[in-house]
């Protein structure tokens, strides 16, 4: 059996999105949200943009995206990881709406460092400067 280690990251983006797909056509507007941790999916789902009420009521919504505008979607979402460079932390979150029948798509690629890593990476040692000298060595 096969675990998410062993599914390139584009694959994994399409396996969220096929998830999701009956959720997405009913909405017409909100955000894809995926968090990735060493390039494998963890979190992800839908923040729907805020439902309008009248009269104590919430009105039935108008159709949300059609099977066409989600396979859309979906290769949007996969062709965006192209943009994707060095970082395996972080999350990327797809802004999208129906307008005028046609789906409108922002992504936004955050990448997420830890500095605990950075420590390892580079070990303090005992002839690291203290802080005036590395102010000295930087002016």
């Amino acid at each position: 059996m096969l675990n998410n280690n062993q599914l390139s990251l584009a694959r994994q983006v399409d396996m969220v999105f096929r998830e999701l797909e009956s959720e997405l056509s009913g909405l017409t507007s909100g955000t894809v949200f995926i968090q990735i941790r060493n390039n494998v999916v963890g979190k992800f789902g839908i923040r729907h943009n805020p439902i309008s009420g009248r009269n104590g009521r919430f009105a039935e919504g108008d159709h949300g995206l059609t099977q066409e505008q989600c396979s859309s979607f979906r290769n949007m979402a996969i062709a965006s990881l192209d943009f994707k460079r060095a970082w395996t932390h972080g999350e990327i979150s797809y802004e999208f709406a129906l307008r005028q029948q046609s789906l409108i798509v922002d992504a936004t690629l955050e990448s997420n460092y830890n500095m605990a890593n950075l420590m390892i990476r580079y070990p303090r040692t005992p002839s690291s400067h203290t802080y005036q000298e590395m102010k000295k060595d930087l002016s």
